[in-house]
């Protein structure tokens, strides 16, 4: 039950994987997705791009809430000089998966949380991630499962994705599209104790 001292947690995010993360961490939020047309964003810079994704999202969704906590999300994969958000198709997510195999890529996320008295603030985490060495019958198989079709970098760690990623550095949350970290340090930089949410 939300007090008069704690606001209502919100996550300004369709993402599933980042309601399961909050949820795991003892946080349920109440889930408004911002429907933010993404396309407005120009940033060609991974962290500006992120950063500015979150901010646009938690800020279409504070003016419903009268007492909210509002959190806004964004993750890319930076990958040989570009960003690589949700793959159009699957030729593209092939031709993605090719390009990334064997190698090693910069998942970025965006974090932006707005208090009651509308206090922003904006924080950024960066994992890198190393690819498996895989082969084109593993990549179409892993395309044509469905899985990366609706995942930044196509790939998700905590599914069948995570079968091709041999290693990470940095937070492991982050990749999933939330570092639970950094929410924690940016919760407490607010004045709040990431226990009031449970």
């Amino acid at each position: 039950m939300v007090t008069a001292t704690r606001p209502q947690f919100v996550l300004a995010s369709a993402s599933k994987a980042r309601r399961l993360l909050l949820v795991g961490a003892g946080i349920h939020p109440f889930v408004c997705p911002s429907n933010f047309d993404e396309s407005l964003v120009e940033e060609t810079a991974p962290l500006e791009y992120v950063t500015t994704l979150a901010q646009c999202k938690a800020e279409a969704v504070v003016p419903q809430f009268a007492n909210a906590l509002v959190l806004g999300c964004d993750s890319v994969l930076a990958f040989a000089g570009q960003i690589y958000g949700k793959p159009v198709d699957k030729e593209d997510a092939i031709a993605r998966w090719q390009a990334m195999r064997g190698r090693v890529g910069e998942l970025y996320t965006g974090h932006v949380l707005i208090s009651p008295a509308g206090i922003t603030l904006a924080r950024c985490a960066v994992t890198r991630v190393y690819f498996a060495d895989i082969d084109d019958d593993t990549i179409t198989a892993y395309v044509n499962s469905g899985e990366p079709l609706a995942c930044a970098g196509a790939f998700a760690i905590d599914g069948k994705g995570g079968l091709f990623v041999e290693k990470l550095e940095g937070c492991h949350t982050n990749v999933i599209g939330l570092s639970l970290p950094l929410l924690r340090a940016m919760l407490d930089e607010l004045g709040y104790r990431v226990a009031d949410f449970w």
